[in-house]
C-alpha cells in the first residue's frame, strides 16, 4: 500500500503549510466580510430601516443579516458543481473576489434617508451576494486542506479552516472597536460604521496574491487523469442513496446541530447581552472578542483530539455540553452581566393581564401590523425594554393591564385611534410602564460597576467549548463522509443548509420566540429542538470516518 502522507501530499508545488495557512487566510477573509455584518446590526438597522420603529427595524435588519445564509445553499449548489467539474482552485478564488466586491459595496450604499426604499433593496442584494459567495467558499477551503492531508494529522490540519471563522469574527470586531474608539461613538454611528466595509478591498487583494499561488489538490488531480470528465455531480450526490443518505445524515446529524449551537454561541449570546441586559455595545464587542480570541486554538485542538478519538464522540461531547448549558447559561448570564434585572425579575415579576385575542405576536418582519389594541401596546413596550412577563388571561373585552409587583398599569386601547392619537397613547402608556419598571428597581441598562467580567466571560467561553468541540472536526469528518468525484458539491449542501437555515435565521427566529412568549430564555428552544434532533441521529446514524483513505472513495 502506498504511504498515505506521500499519497497525500503534491509532487511539486508549495508546501503542507502554505497550503493550510493560504487556504484558512483566505476563508477568514470571507468570515471577515460576513461578521462586519452582524456585529453592526443595530446601526445598520437605523440607517437602512429608519421608518420602520425600534423592534421592527431591529427585526428587519437581522432578516437581512439572516438572508445571507439564507442563500448559502444555493451558492453550495452552484459553486459545489464547479468545483467538482473544473476543480478547487479556480472556484474558491470566484468566492472570494464576489464576498470581497460585495461588501465593499455595502460601504458605499446610500442609506434611506438618502435615496428612500432603495438603499434596503439594495443592502438585501449586497448580502444575496455575500451568502451566494460564502457558500462555496468553505466547501472549497475544506476539501483543498483535506485531500492534501495525511489522513492521521487531517481533523488537525482542517481544524484551521475551521478557525477562520473565529478569525474573521476577531478582525471584524477588531476592527469596529478601533475604529469606533478614533472617531468617538456618534462619528462612528454616522459614517465611521462605512469603513470596516470598505477595509475589504484591501483585504480582497491581499487574499488573492495569496491563493494564486496555490496549485490544484493532488486527490482531484488523479481523479482527472482517471476519467473525471463523466461524473455528474447532482445526480451522484444527491439521487443515488449511496451518497444521498450521507447528505441527510450530515444535514440532520452534524449540520443543523451546528446552526444552532456555534451561533447560539457567538450571535444569540451578543443580542441577548445587548438588546436584552442592555449591555452597553462597546462593552459587549469587548467580551465577545476577548473569549473569541481565547476560544480561537480549541477548533484546532478537537480536530487534533478527532485524529486520536474519532470525529463521532468529539462532536457529540460538544453537542451534549451545549445542551446542558443553554439553559442554566443563559440565567447565569443574567444575573453576572445585569445583577440589577435579575434581581428586579425576582423582587417585582411582570404579568400582563388581557384578552388572549386581543394580543398578536410581537413579529411584524414587513414593518405593516398596527399594533394597536391595549395589549400590544403593553407588550411591545415590554418587549423593547428586555424586560420577562407572564401572560394572565382576562375577560374578553377588557383593557389589558401591566403588573409591577405590587403596582398596575392600566393600557389603552388604540384600535379607533388615528395615527396621531395612536402614537400619543402609546408614548404615555410606556412613560407609565417605565416609571413603574424604574420604582421596581429594573434598571434601563446594565450598570457597568456591577458587571461580573470573570464570570461572565466564563459563561461565554463555557457556550465556545461546547460550540469548537462540534465544529472543530466538522470539515475531516463532512469531506471523509462523500467521493472524490462529488465530495465538493455533497458536502457544502448539508453545510450551508444547517449554517445558513437553521443558523443564519437563529436571531430573528429567537427574538421573535422572546416577543411571542413574553420570556426572555424562551429563544433558547429553537436551538435546544434543532441540537436534541442532531444528538440522536448521530447516535443512532452517523459513521465513524477517522483515518479513511480518501483516494479509495473516489469511485
Amino acid at each position: 500500500m502506498t504511504d498515505t502522507t506521500e499519497a497525500a501530499r503534491p509532487e511539486k508545488g508549495p508546501g503542507l503549510r502554505t497550503v493550510v495557512t493560504a487556504s484558512a487566510a483566505g476563508t477568514a477573509f470571507e468570515w471577515y466580510d460576513f461578521f462586519v455584518f452582524g456585529s453592526l446590526t443595530t446601526i445598520i438597522a437605523r440607517h437602512f430601516f429608519a421608518d420602520a420603529g425600534e423592534t421592527v427595524s431591529y427585526i428587519m435588519a437581522l432578516l437581512t443579516f439572516g438572508l445571507g445564509f439564507v442563500v448559502r445553499p444555493l451558492g453550495a449548489l452552484v459553486f459545489g458543481w464547479f468545483g467538482d467539474k473544473t476543480g478547487r482552485k479556480t472556484t474558491f478564488l470566484v468566492t472570494i473576489t464576489m464576498m470581497g466586491l460585495a461588501t465593499v459595496a455595502i460601504g458605499l450604499l446610500p442609506d434611506y434617508g438618502q435615496i428612500g426604499l432603495a438603499a434596503p433593496i439594495l443592502l438585501l442584494l449586497m448580502r444575496v451576494l455575500q451568502g451566494f459567495a460564502l457558500g462555496g467558499e468553505y466547501g472549497g477551503a475544506a476539501i483543498y486542506v483535506a485531500e492534501h492531508s495525511p489522513r492521521e494529522r487531517r481533523g488537525g490540519l482542517t481544524g484551521w479552516i475551521q478557525t477562520t471563522a473565529a478569525m474573521g469574527l476577531i478582525g471584524a470586531l477588531a476592527v469596529i472597536i478601533i475604529t469606533r474608539a478614533i472617531l468617538g461613538v456618534e462619528a462612528f454611528d454616522e459614517w465611521g460604521w462605512r469603513i470596516p466595509f470598505l477595509l475589504s478591498a484591501l483585504l480582497l487583494i491581499v487574499s488573492l496574491w495569496i491563493r494564486l499561488k496555490l496549485n490544484e489538490s493532488p486527490a482531484y488531480k488523479r481523479m482527472e487523469e482517471e476519467g473525471g470528465a463523466r461524473r455528474t455531480p447532482y445526480r451522484e450526490a444527491f439521487l443515488t442513496w449511496k451518497n444521498g443518505r450521507f447528505v441527510l445524515i450530515a444535514l440532520f446529524g452534524i449540520m443543523i446541530a451546528q446552526g444552532a449551537v456555534w451561533y447560539c454561541g457567538y450571535f444569540y449570546t451578543r443580542f441577548f447581552m445587548e438588546r436584552v441586559l442592555k449591555v452597553d455595545t462597546n462593552t459587549v464587542d469587548q467580551l465577545v472578542l476577548a473569549v473569541t480570541i481565547a476560544s480561537a486554538g480549541l477548533y484546532v485542538f478537537f480536530g487534533w483530539l478527532s485524529d486520536r478519538l474519532g470525529r463521532k464522540p468529539v462532536m457529540l461531547f460538544g453537542m451534549i455540553l451545549a445542551l446542558v448549558s443553554f439553559f442554566p447559561g443563559f440565567h447565569a448570564l443574567t444575573r453576572a452581566a445585569n445583577p440589577a434585572l435579575a434581581e428586579a425579575q425576582a423582587a417585582a415579576p411582570v404579568t400582563v393581564v388581557a384578552d388572549p385575542a386581543a394580543c398578536a405576536l410581537q413579529f411584524d418582519p414587513i414593518g405593516k401590523a398596527a399594533f394597536s389594541s391595549s395589549c400590544d401596546i403593553a407588550k411591545s413596550v415590554l418587549s423593547n425594554a428586555g424586560v420577562s412577563y407572564r401572560n394572565v388571561a382576562a375577560p374578553a373585552g377588557s383593557v389589558a393591564a401591566v403588573r409591577v409587583g405590587g403596582a398596575e398599569v392600566a393600557s389603552v386601547e388604540g384600535g379607533a385611534l388615528d395615527p396621531a392619537g395612536l402614537k400619543e397613547a402609546r408614548s404615555d402608556v410606556e412613560t407609565r410602564i417605565k416609571t413603574a419598571l424604574t420604582e421596581a428597581g429594573y434598571p434601563t441598562k446594565a450598570d457597568p460597576a456591577r458587571l461580573n467580567w470573570p464570570l461572565t466571560f466564563a459563561i461565554l467561553m463555557l457556550f465556545m467549548v461546547a460550540a469548537t468541540a462540534l465544529y472543530g472536526p466538522q470539515a475531516a469528518a463532512l469531506v471523509e463522509l462523500f467521493p472524490t468525484r462529488v465530495r465538493y458539491t455533497a458536502m457544502s449542501l448539508p453545510y450551508n443548509i444547517g449554517t445558513g437555515w437553521v443558523g443564519g435565521l437563529l436571531p430573528a427566529a429567537s427574538f421573535a420566540l422572546v416577543a411571542a412568549s413574553g420570556n426572555i430564555y424562551f429563544g433558547l428552544w429553537y436551538s435546544v429542538a434543532f441540537t436534541v434532533i442532531a444528538v440522536l441521529v448521530t447516535l443512532i446514524w452517523l459513521p465513524e470516518t477517522k483515518g479513511r483513505d480518501l483516494d479509495t472513495m473516489a469511485d
